[in-house]
């Protein structure tokens, strides 16, 4: 697959920048804690799942603290309609207590601290801090990972890779790129039956249709 060039990369910016500037995340929260554990639910579940799970969740476990002491059981039947709910549940109630244990009760912002927590990652680190302090980071899930590739910004075989590729390729506006290919690759660039034709206002850049995986 062929690289963009420094030209077609910066126009590719600018048509996302133009289309979604002002996007923000579909998913729905009130604090720090309501995101970070939106973000876990969110794994391979979609947006509009998790927030239908996570208004009982939190009216049942409203604080960390209170999700802290709750069980593994209680957790799993307040999220059983999500994917993997038997491992994110364990995931949730060690994150919480690690919060309360460890962070006295507070979310911590930094991500070593974040990934430090069961069920985060990189990427829901990453994720945590775009949408809740707006910072300079990238993050790559299935979305941004085929559109990616689709768009020659990256030709690598791991998520944390072509994160790097776009972070290299972009540097600044990253929260705003992340958001903009999320959603472009979840409504546009979809992995079966994309818009090519009809919605895609980047197809004169679009390099394949296949439907790209992170190894």
């Amino acid at each position: 697959m062929k690289k963009q060039s420094k030209k077609n990369i910066a126009e590719i910016k600018k048509r996302f920048l133009e289309r979604y500037g002002a996007a923000t995340t579909e998913l729905e929260f009130a604090s720090d804690y309501e995101l970070l554990v939106a973000i876990i639910l969110s794994a391979q579940c979609t947006d509009k799942r998790v927030n239908i799970i996570t208004k009982g969740l939190f009216a049942a476990l409203p604080t960390v603290e209170a999700m802290a002491d709750s069980s593994v059981e209680e957790i799993a039947s307040l999220i059983k309609s999500c994917s993997y709910f038997n491992n994110k549940a364990k995931n949730l109630l060690a994150m919480a207590q690690n919060v309360v244990a460890n962070f006295g009760g507070s979310i911590p912002h930094d991500e070593a601290s974040l990934k430090s927590l069961a069920g985060v990652g990189q990427k829901t680190a990453h994720v945590f801090m775009i949408e809740f302090l707006h910072q300079n980071y990238m993050a790559v899930d299935t979305h941004v990972f085929r559109t990616a590739h689709r768009l020659g910004l990256s030709s690598a075989k791991t998520a944390v890779k072509t994160e790097e590729d776009l972070t290299k390729a972009y540097m600044s506006e990253l929260a705003v790129l992340h958001q903009a290919m999320v959603l472009f690759g979840r409504y546009i660039c979809k992995a079966k039956n994309p818009l090519c034709d009809s919605e895609c206002f980047l197809a004169d850049f679009c390099q394949s249709r296949s439907n790209f995986k992170p190894a």
